[in-house]
């Protein structure tokens, strides 16, 4: 017998033409645009720089979720801070509307559960809810602060860009913060899970008005 024949399977290995014998596997091709990583979002064949993406001017963040969110944002105004500026606006608006009206109407009695008192402080409630919502919808689009925000240096500003909420933005934001105390009971309620909202949001510190409007507060001092 010829010493030149390849040797055949060993007695525990299966025959050449045996579907379960283990192949070698097949070469590999690079993948396309060269490197082992080619497909990132920082480069590679058939992807945008990231530079000429619309959110390279976006100050709030990029489209591929930047470790910090708040990178490139105005820092967020302190919790107290806005609570102090809604009390003076509050006082400013409700401290004259509410002695002209109850001029008008008569001092209402906030201690008598009669109809014509309690019709008085509908009334009274009713406008003063309106005047702080048309003074804050005119403040808000003009120039993002009210003149409580001003007095304790923060400004409303849109989440997207930090643009002044102009136009629908901030009418839509006066309008969740002072409208639903319109709702008996529920009302009350609902205004005081919103302006709470803030204290657990995260990470852009919203009230369920800001989110409504997509708006933050941020400092500006």
């Amino acid at each position: 017998m010829s010493s030149d024949q390849p040797p055949g399977p060993g007695p525990d290995e299966p025959p050449e033409n045996d579907p379960f014998r283990k192949q070698p596997p097949e070469p590999q091709e690079p993948p396309a645009g060269g490197g082992a990583s080619g497909g990132g979002p920082q480069g590679g064949a058939g992807q945008t720089p990231y530079s000429q993406t619309p959110y390279a001017d976006n100050p709030y963040g990029g489209e591929y979720g930047a470790a910090d969110p708040l990178a490139g944002m105005p820092p967020l105004a302190n919790r107290g801070r806005r609570l102090v500026a809604r009390i003076i606006d509050a006082i400013i608006i409700g401290v004259p509307v509410g002695v002209i009206m109850n001029v008008i109407v008569g001092w209402a009695d906030y201690t008598s559960t009669s109809r014509i008192e309690t019709s008085k402080q509908a009334t009274v409630s009713g406008v003063t809810m309106l005047v702080y919502l048309i003074y804050e919808g005119l403040m808000l689009t003009s120039r993002g602060q009210t003149v409580g925000k001003m007095a304790m240096k923060i400004r409303v500003a849109m989440l997207a860009n930090g643009a002044v909420p102009a136009g629908q933005a901030g009418w839509i934001r006066a309008a969740v913060y002072t409208l639903p105390e319109v709702v008996p009971c529920c009302g009350f309620i609902f205004w005081l899970v919103n302006v709470l909202w803030c204290t657990w949001d995260k990470p852009y510190q919203q009230c369920l008005h800001d989110k409504a409007a997509k708006t933050v507060v941020v400092s500006t001092a």
